[in-house]
């Protein structure tokens, strides 16, 4: 594709040769001649001299030197995002219909347009709407409810009485509505299991990672709210309640009876105890440790978590704590002469 017609796709000032034909698209540092690239991180911004790809998207006021066509834009990562689309072969779509060694309950309710694939399972009193495709060895458990347009990748769980919006995407292996870890402990230590009579609640154009697990609700329901993406490897536990359009990053874990606002975003390892309220907006720095509520677009670091300003402080504080030591030490000497 000519680079001209791209523009043409995309938006943009285009500044260079038209006439470059693009076939791929690539990283700045690995990027070659036929690739287009983009720049969203300032922290890449040297990259763009040297990469060898045909064209960059930069932001509209880049104002450094190049070696190649460049792209102006508003919104670099988001026109990258579809200038790869324009290059993305989409795998075949599963055929609408049952495969021949798929197990479904004969009262469950398959919308049209439905797709069941190999050695799936699917129990009684299960519902699933229009055009959703339910992939290769998967899991829906009783009475469980699926909405309209939904993909569900290979091996995805679904236990008894979830529920599902519209929209959903499920990856590979992900687990809903296992059981939530909640056990009494009897005055010789030993712990007995208690019941977990609640549901998942799924709203609609939530997306859900390879390997996620989100527990049942002991009683009530454990809901994700509407848009929200969770990356993989995440724990969610029993009765956590999230709001719309919440980021959850890898390996993040939420205790049972957490509440997380809308538009929040939780980083990777992020830790957060249990019956804790994080308000709409707030963001959970990396693999921090957090031990109580957290306010409104607040932004907490550090385990315990603190606000960012203060952990950064503290750290710089420790970092000089040898300096700090080693003065002492010559301040005690001076004395004892």
């Amino acid at each position: 594709m000519k680079l001209s017609e791209m523009v043409k796709k995309l938006g943009g000032v285009l500044d260079g040769d038209g006439a470059i034909e693009i076939s791929a698209v690539a990283g700045l540092d690995e990027a070659g001649v036929g690739d287009i690239s983009f720049l969203s991180n300032p922290k890449y911004a040297t990259q763009v001299a040297t990469t060898k790809a045909s064209a960059v998207i930069v932001p509209a006021d880049w104002d450094r030197p190049a070696t190649c066509a460049l792209v102006r834009v508003k919104n670099s990562d988001q026109v990258f995002a579809l200038a790869a689309e324009l290059f993305y072969e989409a795998p075949p779509k599963p055929a609408a219909g049952v495969h021949p060694s798929a197990v479904v309950a004969e009262s469950a309710h398959l919308g049209e347009g439905v797709s069941i694939g190999a050695h799936c399972t699917v129990e009684e009193g299960v519902s699933i709407g229009a055009n959703t495709i339910i992939s290769a060895n998967c899991f829906i458990g009783y009475k469980t409810l699926i909405g309209q347009d939904c993909f569900l990748y290979p091996l995805a769980s679904l236990r008894e009485f979830t529920e599902v919006g519209d929209r959903v995407i499920i990856h590979n292996g992900a687990v809903l509505g296992s059981d939530g870890f909640g056990y009494a402990v009897q005055a010789d230590g030993s712990r007995t299991k208690i019941p977990q009579i609640g549901k998942v609640v799924i709203e609609d154009d939530v997306e859900i990672g390879a390997n996620v697990a989100i527990d049942r609700a002991r009683f009530g329901k454990t809901r994700i709210g509407k848009g929200t993406k969770i990356d993989n490897l995440v724990q969610i536990a029993h009765n956590v309640v999230i709001g719309e359009h919440s980021v959850l990053c890898g390996q993040a874990g939420i205790s049972g009876s957490s509440t997380i606002g809308s538009r929040c975003i939780l980083a990777g390892q992020a830790g957060l105890a249990g019956h804790l309220t994080i308000g709409d907006g707030a963001i959970i720095g990396a693999q921090a440790g957090v031990m109580k509520d957290v306010p409104a677009k607040d932004f907490v670091i550090g385990s315990p978590a603190m606000p960012h300003l203060q952990a950064k402080k503290m750290i710089a504080n420790m970092i000089t704590l040898p300096k700090l030591k080693e003065k002492v030490k010559r301040l005690e000497s001076q004395q004892g002469r």
